[in-house]
Order: C-alpha cells, then sequence, then structure tokens
C-alpha cells in the first residue's frame, strides 16, 4: 500500500542507534539516514566512510575530516542552532501577533466576528500543509535552500497582507506566509515532525550533546506566544495594526540575512554528492539509485529527478491521510491532541479581548498578560520533557532485572501513558479556572494563573500523546505523528472561528464549563 511506496521511493529505513557497535542490516534505501549516522567505533566508522564512498561516489577525508558537519566547531552548530531558533521565533510570533490588533483590524477591513476569526486562525491551516512539500524539497536538494526560498515567500506575503485593506489579501496572504513559515515545522532543530527529515541539529550534534544544544537554542522559539501579542498590542497602540506585519518581515529580513551568511548545508548526502560531482565520479562508484541524481546533471538525471521529487511530495501529502483513516489508534490521539490544541488556539485569539473589554485595560497593557501563556508553555516543554524521560525509565527498571549484558528490558509505548495524567488533570483543572474566575471579574492574576496551568496541561498531554505515537509505530513513527499534527492545525483553525459567539451566548464561566466537558471526555 502506500507505506510500501513510501519505503520504496524515499528509502530511508535505516535506524540510527549511537550506543551500540554493531548496527543491524538495513534496506538498500536507508541511505541517507545512514549517511547522518554517528559512528564511534575507528574500525566501523572506516566501514562507514567506504560505505559512503559507494552510495554517493564520495566520502569523508576520514573520521575527523572538518567538512563534516559533525565535526564542526562548537561555536559554528551553536550559531547555526541559534539563527534556526530565530526563524523558528518569528513563526510563533507571526501565528499570534494580530491577536491583540483583531479589533482594530476588523474595523478597518470591515470584518465579522467569525471572518476576523479566520484572519487569525488561517495561519494555522497553512502551517498544517506546507511541512509537505518542504519535507521533500529539504531531503533532495539540502537544508539551507529551501530554508532561504521559504523565508523569501514568507516576507513576501506576510508584507502583502495589509496592503490595501482587503480582507481577502489579509485571509490569503496570512494563510500562503504560513506556507513559507511551516519551514520551522520542517527542519527546524525543535519541532520536526518528518522521520526521513532530520532536522539541521540532529545533521551537526552527535545524540549524546543534542540535549544540551536543543535546550540552548530551542528556548526562543518558547517566547513567540507571548512575545506575538506583546508586539502586536505595542503597535496597535501606538502607530497602528499594519506595520505589525512590516516590523515582522523586517525583523525576518534580518534573520535572513544572517542566515545567508551564517548558515552552511548540513545534508550529509547533499554534501557528498556535492563531493563527488566536483570530483567527476558521481556515476561511476554510486549505488543508490535515484538518491544519487541532483538536478545538475544530464536531461534524463533531471527528469529523474523531478519524477521522484513528485513521487515523494504524492507520498508525503497522501500518507498522513491514508493512516487517520486505516489505523484506529490515530483517531483517539488524533482527535485529543487536535481538541487539546483547538481549545489552546481558542484561548489565544480571544484572550486580549477578555482584558480589553471586560477588564477596560489598554492593548498594550492586554497583550503583557501572554506572558502567562509562555510561561505554561515553557514549564510544559522544558520541564515536562525530563519528567517523562526519568519516568519512563523507572517503569523499564520495575518491568524486569536487567539483563547479563546489563541492558533494561524494551521499553513499551504504554510506559508514556502514566505521564498523560498530569495533563488530564491539569487541562480542564485550569479551563475551569480561568474562565469562571474571568466571568466574576476576580483579580487579573487569577485569571492569569488558571490560563497558565491550562496551557501547561494541554502541552504535557500532547506532549505524552505525540511520543506515544513514535513509540508505537516506531519506524512510521514520525508519519502518524504528523498525521496528528495535520489534524491539529486544521482544529486550530477551526476552534478560534465560533468562539465569538460560544462566548456571546454562554460567557467566559458556562463557555469553558463546555470547553471543560469536551477536554475531559
Amino acid at each position: 500500500m502506500l507505506i510500501a511506496e513510501e519505503k520504496a521511493v524515499q528509502g530511508n529505513a535505516g535506524v540510527e542507534n549511537e550506543k551500540t557497535t554493531k548496527k543491524k542490516k538495513t534496506n538498500k534505501g536507508s541511505h541517507d539516514v545512514e549517511a547522518a549516522t554517528t559512528v564511534h567505533d575507528e574500525d566501523e566508522a572506516l566501514q562507514h566512510l567506504e560505505r559512503l564512498r559507494k552510495q554517493y561516489g564520495a566520502t569523508w577525508d576520514g573520521p575527523h575530516d572538518p567538512k563534516d558537519p559533525y565535526n564542526w566547531s562548537s561555536r559554528k552548530k551553536i550559531s547555526i542552532g541559534i539563527v534556526m531558533g530565530l526563524g523558528s521565533l518569528v513563526t510563533l510570533i507571526t501565528a499570534s501577533v494580530t491577536a491583540a490588533a483583531l479589533g482594530d483590524i476588523s474595523r478597518d477591513l470591515n470584518l465579522d466576528a467569525a471572518t476576523a476569526q479566520i484572519s487569525f486562525s488561517v495561519y494555522f491551516l497553512g502551517l498544517a500543509f506546507g511541512p509537505f512539500p518542504i519535507a521533500a524539497i529539504s531531503e533532495m536538494n539540502g537544508r539551507r535552500n529551501i530554508w532561504i526560498v521559504s523565508n523569501i515567500w514568507f516576507i513576501l506575503w506576510n508584507s502583502l497582507c495589509p496592503v490595501g485593506y482587503s480582507k481577502g489579501l489579509m485571509i490569503a496572504g496570512r494563510f500562503l506566509a504560513a506556507l513559507g513559515a511551516s519551514v520551522g515545522n520542517t527542519v527546524s532543530p525543535f519541532c520536526c515532525i518528518w522521520e526521513k527529515t532530520r532536522t539541521v541539529m540532529t545533521d551537526v550534534f552527535h545524540e549524546k550533546d543534542r540535549g544540551k544544544s536543543l535546550a540552548i537554542a530551542g528556548l526562543l522559539p518558547y517566547l513567540g506566544p507571548a512575545l506575538g501579542p506583546i508586539i502586536g498590542g505595542l503597535v496597535s497602540q501606538l502607530i497602528h495594526w499594519p506595520w505589525l506585519f512590516y516590523i515582522i518581515s523586517i525583523i525576518d529580513t534580518v534573520v535572513l540575512v544572517i542566515g545567508i551568511l551564517v548558515l552552511r548545508e548540513t545534508y550529509t548526502p547533499i554534501l557528498l554528492r556535492r563531493k563527488a560531482a566536483t570530483l567527476g565520479q558521481l556515476g561511476q562508484e554510486c549505488e543508490a539509485g535515484l538518491s544519487t541524481i541532483t538536478p545538475s546533471s544530464t536531461r534524463t538525471s533531471r527528469w529523474a529527478f523531478w519524477s521522484d521529487f513528485f513521487s515523494r511530495l504524492r507520498v508525503n501529502m497522501l500518507r498522513p491521510f491514508q493512516l487517520l483513516l486505516h489505523r484506529p489508534v490515530t483517531h483517539v490521539v488524533a482527535l485529543n491532541t487536535g481538541l487539546a490544541f483547538g481549545i489552546y488556539t481558542l484561548t489565544l485569539s480571544t484572550f486580549a479581548e477578555l482584558w480589553v473589554k471586560r477588564y477596560e485595560q489598554s492593548k498594550l497593557s492586554s497583550s503583557l498578560h501572554y506572558i502567562a501563556i509562555s510561561l505554561g508553555i515553557v514549564l510544559a516543554t522544558q520541564g515536562g520533557g525530563r519528567a517523562m524521560d526519568w519516568l519512563y525509565q523507572r517503569l523499564r527498571e520495575r518491568a524486569g532485572p536487567a539483563s547479563v549484558g546489563g541492558k533494561l528490558p524494551p521499553g513499551k509505548p504504554e510506559y508514556r501513558v502514566p505521564y498523560m495524567v498530569p495533563g488530564i488533570l491539569l487541562m480542564p483543572s485550569g479551563l475551569f479556572w480561568y474562565g469562571w474566575s474571568a466571568q466574576r471579574h476576580y483579580h487579573w492574576i487569577v485569571v492569569d494563573i488558571g490560563a497558565a496551568v491550562f496551557t501547561m496541561g494541554s502541552f504535557i498531554y500532547s506532549q505524552a500523546l505525540n511520543v506515544y505515537i513514535l513509540d508505537e509505530f516506531k519506524e512510521y513513527g514520525a508519519s502518524a505523528n504528523a498525521a496528528v499534527r495535520v489534524l491539529s492545525q486544521i482544529l486550530g483553525f477551526i476552534f478560534p472561528i465560533f468562539a465569538p459567539r460560544l462566548y456571546d451566548a454562554l460567557d467566559y464561566g458556562w463557555a469553558t464549563a463546555s470547553l471543560h466537558l469536551s477536554s475531559s471526555c
């Protein structure tokens, strides 16, 4: 079926494992993953280099070749991580930057409440579908070029959003800008959803060094949900809302220029193919079939390149929907994750309006309350991952004694389930706390604490579900995770649309109570 076709087209069934000195024999199509695999043993390293030479027509000049991304200096690696982090930060800022200015945008563009929410949430729809073509292109042409082109695309359409005060251009521009911004969901070091498309940071850092490096650079994107509305509130209060888009485009232009200067191609298969082409050996010693084709080859090879590209693209576009249709476990996980994300985006889109209308605060003051939401995200993502790994390890130890080789019994996907419990409890509790304290006009800090608790529970729950999917599907885990994320982004687009009528009809208390009931089921 489609998964079998994926294996033939993408051919990346290799399993990375640094800690063993012997690798499992993989299919012929596992070249790209194997090219980026970490090797420690010297003899195995030499064998690995020889395999790369056979597969790509060239190899590194020894295990310590400075051109190998794994051997780059720490300063260079961290610089790349920071630039990618800044790019992801701009993506998340843009997602929420219009929240504090929706009232002004609605007035100037003559939008009703539902259409105004569509102009906000359509960005998430673009983030849902953009990674599919970007993933295929990054596999075949490397990380750097697609990152640059996607950022140029984002800057163009983001700048066009307010032009002419057209609601059609606003909605279309937000969607198209999100397609380019989704490069951060595909090749960034923090939120890649593609098992076959390794992220930039995994291209340059060994597995043992990744946790610390991602903790340093990954902190930047988590600030996005707070910085977006703060920038939106400040700009809309001091100047005029179109400058929201122009300022974001200027910031991303600066990031793009820095990226052009700092970023280098990190994807090992692309680097070795270029080296082989330079040496004039491409096509003579390669044994990887279509994986050795570059667009600069002969007319036949160019045709094969584009044929392979569209095959990959078709597989990437259809695979998540196939999994959603035919694998029942993805139904449950996708619905629960999507529901949590939908309620989160609904809260994100109406949070500023609560403070402006009910608490009669200024736009800038209202935007500062988004810090509470960002705090909940940071606590869940920075602390939650470590807690989940600790709990997973304890359950492995409890499952049985270590074997003669000192290895613990293999883990099970079900070991991720206990970590869901805090999220299941915190998410509806925080939502109930937030809604009723807002309706009864309690002190602002009480409302903010409720919002932070809800956000933390939502992200803990979603984090555990996503890792469960990765463990359950193993080789095709990221494919299933992509299906889950697509539905999450779609619900993130839909939920804010009915938010105004929901709150008008039920007020914050009963509206959040209904959401509380749905999130508890």
